[in-house]
């Protein structure tokens, strides 16, 4: 029972922006190298560079890369794989250059690729090293020196000296993209896997082998209605890859003669949205164990698949995986988190009874009573497709959580309803301060997996096709409306908020007439559709047809679907915040829905972040973030901050 009520959303807390940032980091990879274990981590207080961090086997913790270099590739512009280790060697790719670097145990950073003709001219990524050490294979995404657009940006696959600087050899080009270039054990083959426009690499995907003495591909997998991804080689020749032409991304083996076999057969998604490159979700041990990451039901876990063919979930804490590589003979490595837990670096050993877990990069100890932690609750609940036809929907629901205040009585929390980005990636189950910032103060959070979210089958995955601006809108209303007549909260004091993709959601969500949110927080969101389809990056630059419809075909659709033609519907205060720098959603989406909104006298406030690209990765600008959006809503829902946080107030025009 709690001390004291106080309004919701003006309760103090120990989670300050200032407390969300500090000493956080991004770990997303993790690599073993023999006794060592390597792993990426996002700084904000670095300016949101990448550092590459090894852990010795006696404990000793080291920063590999030297002040102003940044593990970060911009191929496909969402980067992954930027680096790679063998025999204590490093190869990563520099952000501020796009050149592939080599760097040795006590060196300086060697660049292996030339300079680039024009700046991150050719960017590189998703890199392997040959089974003789001598080259490096690496995705090559080279943009035109005139800047003439997506459709002359070219992805090849290249080889090039491992130890010094050469010009590239291009082996693979011809598919719009091509990834994940894997060299066989005897280097002969090379395994990879492609798509071409309008497909997305969750849509429809080929794995080949190329005989590289004769040049002749093979056809393993894939094609119209199936993604396949993650080739893996195995030491007999074999090839292991991740495919849904069940339904769900599970694991198949090939053997050259052109059998395939499925190795793992799970209502579960192995496979995650390939938005980045160099993706680990399975991993093989010595006994021919196979150790994965399953999606199920709004959470993720670890299971093994054990030489018999038995297939078990393990009982770790895990609710999110992002990344699993082999440390020895029967361990594992992995990047996870826990609904109560930050991401952190843990060896997972193998044998007899359960399994025993290591944290090697621990999660931050951030000292909070356990009571004053939201714990994510799966919630499903009735909605609707395009069509109008009854489904089920999913989303986690996190209620206000505090150790010493609560609300008056009879009175109901305001509610957060959150929109990922993607549209196909996932709500995450796992400790999020950003999301912890809001409950602890008092909000109620809903952070809803619509119909096109990732983790429940392709068919849920595809109920966005041709709908979005439908399904992803109904659902986030959907979900609302559930909790307020759940008695969960108070349906007058209703937002909602985004990134990216789910910044448009929002703008779609307000410009209802019947909109039941009160308010609204667009970080970086699409508001003119048909801009968007003319200016944005090759990867996404034909996302939209299966989105919306091929353009300038279904310009009308465009039209209809786009916020800033329905201005007019924009009824509700809206807070916009952006990155003067974003490739992806450019600024001018942001201002064209601002300046539509000044014109109506409609409450808005605005801020962008000058030097930030598609979301915010410095200290300063995720500080100022949370606390003007808490600020904005602070005005509209009428209430006041903690005091003692000084918080900034923000400027909402035409607020009265």
């Amino acid at each position: 029972m709690t001390d004291t009520e106080l309004p919701f959303g003006s309760w103090p807390t120990a989670i300050t922006s200032e407390f969300v940032v500090t000493a956080a980091v991004r770990l997303w990879e993790v690599r073993a190298d023999g006794t060592d274990v390597y792993w990426s981590e996002g700084r904000p207080a670095e300016g949101g560079r990448t550092q590459i961090v090894r852990r010795s086997a006696d404990g000793t913790v080291t920063d590999l890369l030297p002040e102003g270099m940044d593990a970060r590739t911009a191929v496909h512009e969402y980067g992954g794989a930027a680096w790679f280790v063998r025999d204590g060697v490093l190869w990563f790719t520099n952000w501020a250059d796009q050149r592939l670097y080599r760097l040795e145990p006590g060196d300086v950073p060697v660049p292996l690729t030339p300079v680039p003709a024009t700046p991150r001219g050719d960017r590189y990524g998703d890199g392997e090293l040959a089974p003789d050490g001598s080259t490096v294979l690496a995705v090559r995404e080279s943009h035109p020196a005139d800047g003439r657009g997506a459709i002359d940006v070219r992805n090849e696959i290249v080889r090039l000296a491992a130890d010094r600087e050469s010009q590239p050899e291009v082996l693979v080009t011809g598919p719009d993209f091509v990834v994940a270039p894997r060299l066989s054990p005897d280097g002969g083959s090379l395994a990879l896997v492609s798509w071409d426009h309008p497909s997305m690499p969750w849509d429809d995907t080929v794995l080949r082998v190329r005989d590289l003495a004769t040049g002749t591909d093979t056809v393993i997998a894939g094609g119209p209605g199936e993604s396949v991804m993650e080739p893996r080689w195995q030491p007999d020749g074999s090839l292991l890859f991740l495919a849904d032409r069940s339904g769900w991304w599970n694991l198949y083996r090939w053997t050259p003669g052109g059998t395939v076999t499925r190795v793992i057969e799970l209502d579960a998604e192995i496979g995650m949205p390939a938005w980045q490159l160099g993706s680990s979700r399975y991993t093989v041990l010595d006994d021919g164990s196979i150790v994965f990451a399953r999606w199920r039901d709004g959470y993720d876990g670890l299971g093994v698949r054990h030489p018999d063919g038995a297939v078990a979930d393990l009982d770790l804490p895990f609710s999110t995986i992002t990344a699993i590589a082999r440390a020895d003979a029967n361990a594992v490595v992995v990047v996870a988190a826990t609904p109560t837990t930050e991401f952190g670096v843990y060896r997972v050993e193998f044998g007899a009874g359960t399994p025993q877990v290591e944290p090697l990069r621990p999660p931050r100890e951030l000292g909070l009573d356990p009571a004053a932690i939201s714990v994510p609750e799966p919630i499903s609940f009735p909605s609707t497709d395009r069509t109008g036809a009854p489904r089920t929907a999913h989303a986690l629901f996190y209620p206000p959580a505090s150790n010493q205040y609560g609300g008056p009585a009879g009175e109901l929390p305001p509610l957060l309803v959150i929109i990922h980005g993607g549209p196909t990636a996932s709500a995450l189950p796992t400790l999020s301060l950003g999301t912890q910032y809001w409950t602890s103060r008092g909000f109620a959070v809903v952070d809803v997996n619509y119909g096109g979210s990732t983790g429940y089958g392709r068919e849920y995955r595809d109920l966005l096709k041709d709908a979005w601006g439908i399904v992803d809108v109904a659902d986030c209303i959907a979900a609302a409306s559930w909790l307020g007549e759940h008695g969960r909260v108070d349906p007058q004091r209703l937002a909602i908020r985004g990134g990216s993709a789910g910044g448009y959601t929002t703008l779609a969500a307000l410009a209802r007439p019947d909109t039941p949110f009160a308010a609204g927080a667009d970080h970086y969101g699409v508001a003119d559709l048909e801009a968007l389809a003319a200016d944005t990056h090759k990867f996404e630059s034909r996302y939209l047809d299966g989105l919306i419809g091929q353009y300038p075909a279904h310009r009308d659709i465009y039209r209809d679907r786009s916020p800033i033609h329905h201005v007019d519907q924009l009824r509700k205060p809206l807070i916009v915040l952006q990155g003067s720098d974003d490739p992806i959603v450019p600024l001018n989406q942001s201002q064209m829905i601002v300046e539509a909104l000044r014109e109506r006298r409609i409450p808005v406030a605005f801020l962008v972040f000058e030097g930030e690209q598609h979301g915010f990765r410095r200290a300063e600008n995720i500080r100022r973030a949370l606390d003007a959006e808490l600020s904005f809503y602070a005005q509209v829902f009428g209430f006041k901050p903690p005091p003692a946080e000084n918080i900034d107030p923000v400027t909402v025009e035409n607020l009265t």
